[in-house]
């Protein structure tokens, strides 16, 4: 049974998918195929849909299959805030938050010399481009507190001050029920920078 040709392919393709190693592919493939046939063509037909269908939001640059998508259309939403994050997946975690009600700007991804990422390579432009035609009193930059993130927090701070717009960075540091004892130099460093005032 291990060498059928339409399993063998199957597990190929589910083993590209991030996350997924060879026996996770394999079980999945295994079990895809015992599924009724309705059910796998419904499968099917999500992924693709989902991959015909969903696009950037033209304003905003997050995962839509409407223009401009749902967060950007709702006028229940700050617009005064813009929240700026690396990719929609992080949407998508602010917003399970469900305390930030502003709006969000989508990079595309962090400024990376290393990776020949530049500044040209991701949304910068079209940012700067909001903030000259929307009310944007505040820009909240949440990238990741790594390297890259934070040279590209640097970066867009430069450029926004100049324009008089608030420029926030959110806080890291340790983690609700980390340990002082096991956290490393440079979180307990970024949680001591951003302590505030009881």
């Amino acid at each position: 049974m291990a060498g059928v040709e339409p399993i063998l392919r199957l597990v190929n393709q589910l083993s590209k998918l991030p996350g997924i190693g060879q026996k996770s592919a394999q079980r999945l493939a295994y079990h895809i195929i015992s599924m009724p046939e309705e059910q796998v063509r419904e499968l099917a037909t999500s992924i693709f849909n989902g991959k015909k269908q969903v696009h950037f939001c033209p304003n905003c640059g997050n995962y839509t299959d409407t223009d401009p998508c749902a967060l950007c259309s709702d006028d229940t939403r700050d617009k005064t805030i813009l929240c700026v994050v690396k990719d929609p997946r992080d949407v998508a975690a602010l917003e399970r938050m469900r305390d930030y009600n502003g709006q969000y700007h989508v990079l595309h991804g962090v400024i990376s010399p290393m990776d020949g990422i530049g500044p040209d390579d991701i949304r910068i432009r079209e940012l700067m481009s909001r903030l000259a035609s929307e009310p944007i009193e505040e820009v909240v930059l949440a990238t990741n507190p790594d390297i890259e993130g934070e040279a590209t927090a640097a970066y867009i701070s430069r450029l926004i001050k100049p324009i008089g717009v608030r420029v926030t960075r959110i806080a890291h540091g340790v983690p609700v029920g980390g340990d002082l004892e096991y956290t490393d130099e440079v979180t307990l460093l970024k949680a001591f920078e951003g302590r505030r005032e009881l």
